[in-house]
This record gives structure tokens, sequence and C-alpha cells, in this order.
């Protein structure tokens, strides 16, 4: 169909209401004589045309898993799957002879990445090409665009794809997040009537709260490239390195009133650690992506916005690993169509360039296959060069006393094919103190070595002040490890390679019988496991006083923090609880005493005041309109997922009919709850007066002040002078931009004495900041456990005049209502799941809140 008759048809169709977003195959392939009739079309499969109706994950994957059945060209594999149980496939697509050598030719291929292995010839190699679909599962144009690329390779008979397919092999994952996919598409479909409306205030266009942008846990996946906090992250990045694509591509969609982006975007917001050869590559590639979207008229920009700075997103990530990665943002229709400044952009439309566009990625990588694979070898052989000239060649990072937590990092290097290894013999400098085989040793002479820089850099200086994303994810700090840079590794200190989920283990104790067990709470699993006492109404108290007492080893100093659990007379209900400690001490290292004496050898006694009762926490999280998804899901994976304790998700609309007395604790996370209405607001003031806890973090917290629930108050910017400048218009998205907070890590103090602080060994944290809220330094001197340093930037951007706001700012301010405790946090303490060095902070406040006296809350005399 050319191009005058295809708009005349589309103008024709429109006007029909229900046919618009019916559209011929014709109008996304140029012949559709070329394809293999014994191959059904998605139409002849689904019985509509693509972008008539949105796919659901399961009738993609049924009809790839046809293609697969009928093409020697397509081999489906699952990679692994979604918490809601559905399949995360990967489509291998080459030619049938290439499938018959596959493994032979997938060695070869990582053999590149290897120069230890030789130099193979590439001559004769394909290149390998990713193509990644709808990370976020309501930019729904990737993964629906996904059946017409897998269609056109299987089917095509045209000597351009069987050249490809003999130069190429196509590693295709259709949707990258199926649980929102499905969400996303349940929403549109029941909300599409036979006429499509294109009217953006129409529901179909409105997906509520929380949309299908994130997982089952409503996480951004496009962030989880770097902490693989989820398990579609995991297979995806075991699927990455089981290939090692040569160049991967990720589709997104953006803005209705937006056209099409590619990259190379804006040189100076590119990771400097990546080497410039992805750059080069990236230019040279967009020209393909250009000439194909000039041949259907789409129009699009490529040299402006977005940034590959973050490594923890798809486009980024495989720049630091010897790939290069290539974002793809399409204006989205939200649906099926969508009015625009523009007219009117239909589902079919947006789904059109994102196929043209994944045709074009593989034309240019077939076309510049030498390239590619020699970048790829030319990335791992620099890497070793420019770990040889780093005064770094090592990293050693401390367990700070909590195994599970060092592991849990060592986990996350290790998924990313770093090697890591135990350190063999004791190790101390400046703040590491750590003993032998209980910390790491991470070598920089790797391939991974522009991984590796990126997780432990310290970067506060940067050529572009504008970021798409964050500025810093030093790994050590969000854990809360200490670190040492070596300039040389010490004969000897090199032991064993880390193996996967192995947690050091100092030499495990009895648990017998006494007057009571003590566990530290500087433990990442003592959580779970106090949980799971406190749920079978074993009682547990918390020391809020440090105290001396005789144990098996001897006399041992305990810190404020320690639980205590009292001996109990029912001999079955002791046997449990032993064998519960038994368990936790033997996988999860958890430090456990028996004390014999309830008499301290110096500090409270065990029947003291100090030590109080905790009670189970009955968690409501609030979620619904208004609030952060990603925020509140990052809390709910927390507490449901690791910490294995079930909370309740309360809607906003419902706070003021719940029964709020079936909870002690309320969590606001990340925004404003704007639904609450009067009555909310009146049963949350009733209800935290009565002896419960309220937890808010960073616009919630805000909120929570605003609505007299905290007597916590916002420190705000001195009035800024703008009206004194004259500025060209053309550097207003400049100026603005760097006086945002992107996300950067800074130091804060912290009062190990408070029950928010218990658990914690250095006085000195590192916290991630991305917003400019802090607070005034309280009434109270001690309701303020959480203070930025005066000097607070560790790592990433901060404009000057942001660092000299939160300079000296509260983080955390505890008030008190009556007999309740509110608890505001400026910041995210367990931002993208991994900020696992200041969760216990928001663990702390559920569980240690009403330990907290209400007279540290009171102005002081």
């Amino acid at each position: 169909m050319s191009r005058s008759l295809l708009a005349l048809f589309l103008v024709a169709t429109m006007a029909l209401g229900q046919e618009s977003v019916r559209v011929p195959l014709s109008y996304f392939v140029a012949d559709t004589s070329q394809y293999d009739p014994a191959i059904p079309t998605p139409q002849q499969f689904f019985g509509f045309q693509v972008g008539e109706w949105h796919l659901s994950p399961e009738q993609l994957h049924t009809y790839l898993e046809r293609l697969d059945a009928l093409s020697d060209r397509i081999a489906i594999r699952s990679m692994g799957g979604t918490v809601e149980q559905r399949p995360i496939l990967l489509l291998v697509v080459t030619d049938p002879e290439h499938h018959r050598n596959l493994e032979r030719i997938r060695q070869e291929h990582l053999r590149l990445s290897d120069p230890a292995a030789g130099t193979p010839d590439v001559e004769r190699m394909p290149v390998f090409v990713w193509m990644g679909y709808s990370v976020h599962g309501n930019e729904a144009s990737g993964s629906n665009a996904a059946a017409l690329v897998a269609y056109h390779l299987a089917a095509s008979r045209s000597a351009e794809t069987e050249d490809q397919l003999r130069n190429a092999v196509v590693l295709l994952n259709p949707a990258i997040n199926p649980d929102g996919m499905q969400r996303f598409a349940s929403w549109v479909n029941a909300n599409r009537g036979q006429h499509v409306v294109s009217t953006p205030s129409s529901r179909e266009h409105l997906e509520p709260w929380p949309g299908g942008r994130g997982n089952h846990y409503w996480f951004d996946l496009n962030r989880d490239w770097m902490p693989v906090v989820h398990p579609e992250s995991r297979a995806r990045i075991d699927a990455y390195y089981e290939w090692r694509p040569n160049l991967l591509t990720d589709h997104h969609e953006m803005g209705s009133d937006a056209t099409f982006f590619f990259q190379p975007g804006v040189p100076s917001r590119n990771h400097p650690l990546a080497p410039r050869g992805v750059l080069e590559l990236t230019t040279r590639l967009a020209s393909f992506h250009a000439e194909a979207l000039d041949t259907i008229g789409s129009l699009y920009y490529a040299r402006e916005s977005f940034d590959d700075f973050y490594v923890g997103k798809g486009s980024s990530y495989p720049d630091m690993t010897g790939a290069v990665g290539i974002l793809f943002e399409q204006a989205s229709s939200r649906g099926h169509a969508h009015d625009t400044q523009s007219g009117v952009l239909t589902f079919p439309f947006a789904i059109r360039n994102q196929f043209v566009t994944s045709l074009s990625s593989l034309r240019g990588a077939v076309a510049m296959r030498k390239e590619f694979l020699q970048h790829q070898r030319q990335a791992a052989e620099s890497a070793l060069k420019a770990a040889d000239t780093s005064p770094v060649k090592a990293y050693v990072v401390g367990d700070a006393g909590d195994s599970p937590r060092a592991a849990a990092f060592a986990e996350i290097l290790s998924t990313h094919r770093i090697e890591v290894f135990r350190n063999a013999r004791p190790f101390k400098q400046g703040q590491v103190d750590v003993q032998g085989g209980r910390g790491y040793v991470i070598p920089v002479r790797q391939v991974q070595y522009r991984l590796i820089a990126s997780l432990f850099e310290r970067r506060t200086t940067f050529e572009d002040s504008l970021f798409y994303d964050i500025s810093s994810w030093n790994l050590p700090m969000a854990f809360g490890l200490p670190f040492a840079e070596l300039a040389s590794v010490p004969a000897g200190l090199q032991g064993e390679r880390y193996s996967s989920g192995g947690v050091a283990h100092a030499a495990p104790k009895r648990i017998s019988d006494g007057v009571a067990w003590t566990v530290d709470w500087n433990n990442a699993a003592a959580p779970a496991m106090l949980y799971r006492l406190l749920a079978a109404a074993v009682p547990v108290r918390v020391a809020t006083s440090a105290f001396e007492a005789r144990t098996a080893a001897g006399v041992r100093e305990f810190a404020p923090g320690t639980l205590l659990i009292p001996s109990l007379e029912d001999p079955g209900r002791a046997g449990w609880v032993r064998s519960v400690l038994a368990t936790s001490s033997a996988d999860d290292d958890l430090d456990i005493d028996v004390l014999r004496s309830g008499q301290a050898v110096s500090g409270v006694d065990l029947g003291s005041s100090s030590f109080v009762p905790l009670t189970k926490p009955r968690i409501a999280l609030l979620t619904g309109p208004g609030m952060s998804a990603t925020d509140a899901g990052e809390i709910w994976h927390l507490f449901d997922a690791r910490i294995r304790m079930p909370l309740t998700l309360l809607g906003t609309e419902q706070v003021g009919r719940a029964d709020l007395s079936a909870f002690n604790v309320v969590v606001i996370a990340g925004a404003s709850p704007s639904t609450v209405d009067s009555a909310g607001r009146a049963a949350l003031t009733d209800w935290l007066g009565r002896g419960n806890t309220l937890i808010a973090t960073e616009q919630a917290a805000e909120w929570v002040i605003g609505a007299r629930l905290s007597a916590a108050v916002v420190k705000r910017p001195p009035a800024r002078r703008d009206s004194a400048l004259v500025l060209p218009y053309d550097q207003e998205q400049a100026y603005r931009g760097a006086r945002a907070t992107p996300g950067a890590i800074v130091e804060a103090r912290l009062d190990l004495t408070h029950p928010l602080g218990f658990g914690y060994r250095s006085a000195t944290i590192p916290v991630f900041k991305s917003t400019g809220i802090v607070f005034e330094v309280p009434r109270s001197p001690f309701a303020m456990p959480l203070r930025l340093a005066e000097r607070p930037l560790l790592s990433g951007y901060l404009h000057a005049d942001a660092v000299r706001q939160i300079a000296g700012g509260g983080a955390i301010v505890v008030s008190a209502l009556r007999d309740g405790r509110s608890i505001v946090m400026a910041d995210n303490p367990v931002f993208r799941g991994f900020w696992r060095g200041t969760e216990r902070l928001l663990v702390n406040a559920v569980f240690f809140g009403q330990a907290i006296r209400a007279s540290s809350t009171r102005p002081g005399q």
C-alpha cells in the first residue's frame, strides 16, 4: 500500500470510530507477499490485528510458542518466572544451521569477553542482538510490537532477512514485565468500547493506582538492572551473561505529545567510565533508525534529553559491560487512541515505530557486525588496561558485624559476574576492621572493571549537571558496609572465592536453657526472627540501656537494642523457641547468648523497666491515588518478601471508614495522601493518640506535619533572588535542572542510644537523599535521632544551594501525640530495595516506635 493510499485509508477509518485502530498487515510490513503462508500472522492467530486490542502476556506467549513450533528459525526458552508465576520468555532467532550449532557458536562468542582465551575470528561470527520490550508494563507498544517482530523473523522470506539471520543471533525478550503488562492490558481492554474513544479524560486512558508500570511489588524494573532485587531482573541478568549480546535495545514509551526518541542523546550525560566505542557505535546506528522512520514518515529526535549515566538502567548497563545499549522512547497512546497536540495518536502507529526501529537495529547490527564484535573484545581488553593504571587495585569490604547483609552485597556482585573473594586473614584499615573469612576482597583487574569502579566510586564532580536519574549509587554505602581502597593487595589476604548464598558463620553456640536468651539486633535476619516469635506470642523485650552480663564465654557487654527473651515455663514452648534460635544462629549467623542470672554484672538488671516489652506489629501501609506506588512497593516488598510479615494495603479513601484499631503501625510513604479527607485525618489523630505509631517519609512527612500529626517543622530555604537574574530563555532547563536533587549520598549522624538507632555500630552513616526536605532542629534535644552532617555530600551531585539548605538539617524527628509516636523521615530509607544500610531505621520505627519515651519529645527546660 502506497503512503498516499495508506493516509487516505487512515483518514477514512478514523471517521468510522470502531475501525480507527484496525489496520492491515501492510501498515506494518512493506511487502506481505514475502512472508511464508505456513506461519500464521498475528491477526490469523489472535482473531484481530495487532494494535486493535492490547495483548495480554498469555496471548503473546501462546503466539510465540506457536511460532516456535512452526519455524526452524526460533527456539523458545524460559528465563524464569515473575512473582505472579508468569514465565519470562526469551526467543532465540537465527538461521536453522546456526541452531544446529548454537552451543558452539555461543561458547565461541563468549570468548570475545575473555582476553585470556585467544582472539576468535570475527570474520565468520554472527553478531548477538538482544531486543527487550516494555520493562514498564503500561508502555505497551513495545511488547505488542514484539509479536510482529517475531512473526517477521519467523516468516519473512526476503533475501535481507535470510542474510540477517545468517549473520546474527537475535535474543528477543518479548515482555520484560509480564505482571505489569497484564494489569495494564486488562484495564484498557475492559474500558474500550466498540467505538474507540481518543478523549484523554476517558476512563480507558486513566489507569487506576498503582498502574501497570511496575512489577508485582510496583518496582520500576528499569532501575533494577544493577540492584537485581526482583526475580525478573535476576533472570534477565543471568540470560544476559549466558549470551553476552553485542547490542541491546530497550523499548519504552513517553508522554503522548512527544514523537519518538532514539540515542545517542546528549554525550555529556553518558557515564565517563563507558568505553569511547559505545558513543561511536550508537551514533552510527542512529542513521539506520533515522532512515527507517523517514521511510514511514514518523518524526523523531536523537540528540537531546535522557542520559546513560545510572548503570542500573537497561540502556546504560550494557555500555559498562562490553555491549551497546539503545533506548527507544515512543509517544504513548495510553490505550488504543489518544488526542494529542498533533492529532490523534493511535496504538498501531506507536507499535509500528517500535517495530521498524527493531528491524533497523538488526539491520544496523548486521551492517556493523565486525565493529560490534570487535568492540566486545576491545571493551574486555581495555577494561584490564584501565584496571592496571588505576591507583586502586582492590577493595576490601567489611561485614559490620552483619553477615547476612554483607553476603547479600557479595551476592549482587557475583550476580554481575564480578569475582569476589573472602579475606583469608584479619584486615584493618580505616573503618574496616574485619575478622578472617567474614569480609570480602574485590580485585579490580577483571573484565568487569568498569562496573566495579562505578559501584565503588565516590564521584562529586560532573561534566553535566542534568540527570535523568540518580547521580550516585555507591553499593557499599547503600549497604552501610565499611570499605577500603587498596593500592596493592597484601600477600595472603585474598582467600577462597565467594560462592552464591554463602553467609559467613562464627563458631556455633549451643542454645541451652537459662533465665533468658539474648539476640544481637545488628543482623539483617533478626527482624524476621523477632516477628516469628511475636506472632507466636512469645514475650520479647528490647534493652533500651547498655548492660554487662555473664555468658558461657564470660562477661559480655550488650548494647541498647539487644533483644531479651525470658525463659518460658512451658517446656514445649521453650523447646520451640530454642529450635527457632538455633536455626537462626546456624543459618543466619545470629549472635545469641544464654544468660544464667537476672543480675547484670554492670548496668541494668534483666528485670529493669529499661527492658521494654514488644508487641507484634500490625501494619497498615497507605496505598491509592496520590501515593507513590514505588515508595509504597519498596516498603511492601521489605516486610512481605524479606522479613516475611504480613501488612495490610489500606486505601487512602478507607482511612476514615476502616477500623484503625486493627493496626498499631501506619506507614505513609513518599507522597501526600490527597484522598484522605477530614474524617480520615480525624480518625488518624484519634488512632495515633491511643498509643500507636505513625511513620511518614519524604513528601508524606510534609503532609503529616501539615495535618498536625507531627510537631516537626520543615526547614524552608531562604527566598531565592531569581528576580535579580536575567538569563537567556534557552538556559531555563539547565538552570532549573542544575538545582534539582537527582539523588545523592550524604553523611548523617545517628544517635546509637535512641531506639531508632538500635542495631547500628557506627554513629556516622550514609543516607540516600533525593529530596530537598530537611527538618528544623526540634525544641526537644532528644527528638532528632538522625541529623545530616554540616558538610554532608559524600558522593553524587548536589547544587551548592542544596548543600547549604540541607547541611546540619534534621533527617528524622519524633513527636508524641498523647500516647502515640509520630516519626517523620525526610528521605526514603529503603530506596529501590537496595539501600539496606538505612532500612533498619524503618524497621526500628515499626518494632520499637512505642519504646521511645514520650518525655524525649518534649521541649527541654
